[in-house]
């Protein structure tokens, strides 16, 4: 037999359990009334704000979980809207450089057409290495029938002229270099002179004298004497235009229509037709305003 304290425990654990039986048919025979849902509601009451505190709680967490969760999908998609930016641009940059490519090139068949030149396009690969001198280096040389001498155009006007070759690049020397020389004339009133560079680059009509007409924005231009370039290619205009010391010459300086040192397409021009060198008349002008010159020399002697 038990002890009196596992049979008082018995009896209690039957007792408890004969009252949860009763009260639970209690429950289901008396509905949503009587004690028992008195005590419900009690409970309900006493644990609603605990219900709605918890719910207070939770629900910024999970708000703040879908902000976390849009915040990544917004990033995810900024990153990649990003990446097509990027190749959008590259592409952007690489057609504005092909089309501007294609401009220049456009304008090279356009100077060889208008002026029917004989030439050769080539490409500027690179600049002058020493400060001695102002030269550019082609891509062509004479493998490409390009020789010392031949005169070098853009589109915008006259670069300078060939000096050495290699089979495969040539040299050309620059309108602004020191060493420069070519005989150009003022388009409006065919006043010949001889265009020389200089070591700080500036470029001067020299040998015009001060009986000829020549103002600021004027348009120079080759003159064909010499047989070397071809007549009327455009070289650039009058910048400013004063009257040489001496009192025979004016001092012109010209601002280049080519930037030699941004352009990129060239023509070498191989050979000249007939049209394109200098006429007897040329000549003859070049011849009488030579020895009004001299003359002028003379007078200027003899006074002396």
């Amino acid at each position: 037999m038990g002890s009196p304290k596992q049979s008082a425990g018995l009896r209690e654990l039957v007792a408890c359990l004969v009252v949860s039986v009763a009260l639970f048919t209690w429950s289901c025979q008396s509905g949503g009334s009587g004690p028992l849902a008195a005590i419900r509601g009690v409970f309900q009451t006493v644990t609603m704000p605990v219900t709605y505190l918890g719910a207070a709680v939770s629900s910024p967490l999970r708000g703040l979980g879908n902000i976390f969760a849009n915040l990544t999908a917004d990033q995810a998609t900024l990153t990649e809207l990003e990446a097509q930016v990027s190749e959008l641009q590259a592409q952007n940059a690489e057609l504005e450089e092909r089309a501007s490519s294609a401009e220049r090139l456009q304008g090279l068949l356009d100077l060889q057409d208008s002026n029917d030149l004989r030439s050769t396009a080539a490409h500027v690969i690179s600049g002058s290495t020493d400060s001695w001198s102002a030269t550019v280096t082609l891509d062509k040389g004479s493998a490409a029938g390009i020789t010392p001498g031949m005169p070098v155009t853009s589109s915008s006007g006259v670069v300078g002229q060939v000096v050495s070759c290699s089979a495969t690049t040539s040299t050309v020397r620059l309108l602004t270099d020191e060493s420069s020389s070519i005989s150009a004339m003022v388009q409006s009133t065919r006043a010949q002179g001889m265009l020389n560079g200089s070591a700080s680059g500036e470029v001067t009509l020299e040998l015009v004298s001060t009986s000829q007409d020549v103002e600021v924005g004027s348009v120079i231009v080759t003159s064909g004497l010499g047989g070397v370039f071809p007549k009327g290619l455009p070289i650039g205009e009058v910048a400013s235009v004063s009257g040489d010391p001496s009192g025979l010459y004016l001092d012109i300086v010209v601002d280049l229509y080519a930037d030699p040192w941004a352009t990129e397409e060239v023509l070498v021009i191989t050979s000249l037709t007939d049209d394109q060198r200098a006429t007897a008349e040329d000549i003859a002008e070049a011849d009488a305003q030579e020895g009004a010159r001299s003359s002028e020399d003379d007078d200027t002697g003899s006074d002396e």
